[in-house]
């Protein structure tokens, strides 16, 4: 069997040993998943892994053992390869039986009338880096790796190599033609044993806008000013677990042959040649087809789903962490605290801000009800400095501190220009994506400040309405032309504004600074640079393990909050609302698991309602529009 080193550099010769036995071992393709999944698991084996994330693709050795954290940002239609297939050498006239699972190519001399070949099929994901991922996250990743990686003496990188630091360029550069040698040309026609299964459901595409990838290979990151390379992840098990959006850390064999993109252009040239020689489009064949130095195709043997991309923490907080979940939640109590003292800080003085700050970073969408999304906080913070500044100072530190963000400024000219909403692009065949399609737990901040006067047009009122649709229920609309496909989602959303905010929104706080600095972005720039970097850790473990948390309420307190509920409505019917309730006990839960505790006490009960109160009588009142309360 082979040695520790080999299982990385070479999993290729653990699948081959293992296909050698399939005759006694008919199972041998789950013995082969069992086997990297039982490696990985020892002695932190996951981290002597290459990652596509951290590392350039032309120091990665071709066929070896990589991993990328990455979001599924696309599924393209199932394609057919050669699962077996039979070689045979004219000269000793000998015949031998190949596994091509977990390969893009055949090797030479394939004899394609032999009754072992096996024809199976495999489903293709386009896979990206989780959008909006932090520094801080991605720098801890790189910091835990002791995977040793030098450029490869065994693999020169062609004239097409770059690495993935300047993909930003290729949605600027037409995508050339490959010039190879006839013998590799016709190596390629032979030896290529992809042939792609096409689902004729789907309606052609009258969109007369030009397709986005004509002339550029577009990397289709969801956000704007994205690095990192995208990745085509084949997968040949239970692919119907997936879904699009899904946060994958994947373990796969890295593929970058070029003859895939030989096969490529061939396809391309045949088709414009003859545009009834293949069913694919050209726009389709690059999507699917783009050369492999800059999009590298990974042939998944394990794909461990993340509930978290907190570098931090264990990739499941609760499960089977018993020992480390009760030491972190001694301290949560005095980490929140400390979290306070700074966020207050941050909000000019307010505390009571702070707190409901707080509340926000650790919701989180626990169940639905029907339609209804249960645990989520929208918080508008109103009464925001008019200075770009603040808000941008504001977004620095809960970038610091949370794993995934975006920033959004709703100035005029963003909301009738950008693509927010994803959509069909049926004559490339893929989900084009948009500035809403970003993985669970991600913070959204929309920067109300920025919007100035002026009118929207008709893609600024549809981004308006996507907006409004992501706060009030927690879903997306995907737009695939002829019907809209509904898209759930977990996504804190935070917005600041100088009055109250347009969109809905289930929580108004109006900041009511105590601090008047008098130079704004030095005072907040110098609170921010005083949080060393093991207190910024605290913090960002804290936030990630209160959210993780369950929580119950007891019998005896939900009689005791029926009473209270029928108490205030005694005197004023009209001062309590079903949705006041609601409201209030969605900041009862976050206030309880703010401080480490699962279940609602009487004490939670009361501080609940205190804190209520207090925002309540500073906030504006406004007749609540779209079924909002302030």
């Amino acid at each position: 069997m082979p040695t520790v080193h080999d299982w990385i550099n070479n999993p290729l010769g653990v699948v081959d040993g293992l296909f050698a036995q399939s005759k006694s071992c008919p199972d041998w393709e789950k013995k082969v998943v069992e086997y990297f999944k039982e490696k990985l698991k020892l002695n932190e084996a996951h981290t002597w892994v290459p990652s596509l994330n951290d590392v350039p693709l032309h120091y990665l050795k071709p066929n070896s053992l990589v991993k990328f954290r990455c979001m599924v940002q696309d599924m393209f239609d199932p394609e057919f390869f050669m699962g077996v297939y039979e070689t045979s050498d004219p000269t000793s006239n000998s015949k031998q039986v190949k596994c091509g699972k977990y390969k893009d190519i055949t090797e030479g001399g394939v004899d394609f009338n032999s009754r072992n070949t096996v024809t199976s099929e495999r489903q293709t994901f386009y896979c990206v880096p989780i959008p909006g991922e932090s520094q801080w996250v991605k720098e801890s990743y790189t910091g835990t790796s002791q995977a040793r990686v030098v450029p490869s003496t065994s693999y020169v990188p062609n004239r097409h190599k770059r690495s993935y630091e300047e993909d930003d360029e290729m949605d600027t550069q037409p995508q050339q033609m490959k010039n190879f040698s006839q013998g590799a040309q016709s190596s390629a026609e032979s030896h290529g044993n992809i042939e792609p299964k096409r689902q004729e459901t789907e309606a052609p595409s009258h969109d007369p806008s030009p397709s986005h990838c004509t002339s550029s290979l577009d990397l289709n990151f969801p956000l704007p000013g994205e690095k990192g390379p995208a990745c085509l992840v084949k997968v040949y098990e239970d692919w119907d677990g997936f879904k699009l959006n899904d946060m994958l850390e994947v373990f796969g064999i890295l593929s970058v042959d070029p003859a895939l993109s030989v096969i490529a252009d061939e396809r391309e040239a045949s088709s414009l040649l003859d545009p009834t020689e293949g069913m694919e489009t050209v726009e389709e064949q690059r999507v699917h087809s783009p050369p492999a130095s800059l999009v590298p195709r990974l042939h998944m043997l394990y794909a461990q789903p993340l509930v978290h991309n907190n570098p931090l923490l264990p990739s499941s907080v609760l499960e089977n962490n018993g020992n480390y979940l009760s030491s972190v939640l001694g301290e949560l109590a005095s980490i929140r605290a400390e979290l306070l003292t700074y966020l207050t800080h941050v909000l000019l003085g307010d505390s009571l801000a702070a707190e409901y700050l707080i509340l926000h970073l650790i919701s989180n969408v626990y169940s639905r009800q029907d339609v209804l999304p249960l645990g989520k906080f929208t918080l508008n913070l109103s009464g925001c400095p008019h200075s770009s500044s603040y808000t941008e100072h504001l977004y620095t530190v809960i970038q610091q501190l949370v794993p995934s963000s975006y920033r959004l400024c709703m100035s005029l000219h963003n909301m009738n220009t950008q693509r927010m909403v994803p959509r069909k692009d049926y004559t490339a065949n893929r989900l084009v994506s948009g500035t809403l399609q970003l993985s669970n737990n991600t913070s959204l901040f929309l920067d109300e400040t920025q919007l100035e006067q002026g009118q929207l047009d008709t893609t600024g009122v549809r981004n308006i309405t996507a907006l409004g649709n992501l706060i009030s229920w927690q879903k997306v609309d995907y737009d695939f032309n002829y019907h809209q496909m509904e898209f759930s989602c977990n996504i804190n959303v935070l917005i600041t504004s100088e009055g109250r905010s347009l969109l809905p929104s289930d929580c108004q706080v109006h900041l009511r600074p105590t601090l008047n600095p008098p130079n704004l972005e030095e005072y907040l720039s110098a609170v921010q640079v005083a949080q060393v970097p093991s207190q910024l850790n605290k913090y960002r473990i804290y936030l990630s393990v209160a959210r993780a948390l369950n929580y119950t309420i007891s019998d005896e307190i939900t009689k005791a909050v029926e009473e209270d509920f029928v108490e205030m409505r005694k005197d004023d019917p009209q001062s309590m609302s079903a949705e006041d309730l609601h409201r209030l006990l969605v900041v009862a839960r976050l206030l309880s698991l703010s401080h480490g505790q699962n279940t609602l006490s009487r004490d939670g009960w009361m501080k609940a309602k205190q804190l209520e109160a207090l925002r309540i009588s500073r906030t504006p009142q406004q007749k609540c529009v779209n079924g909002n309360e302030p």
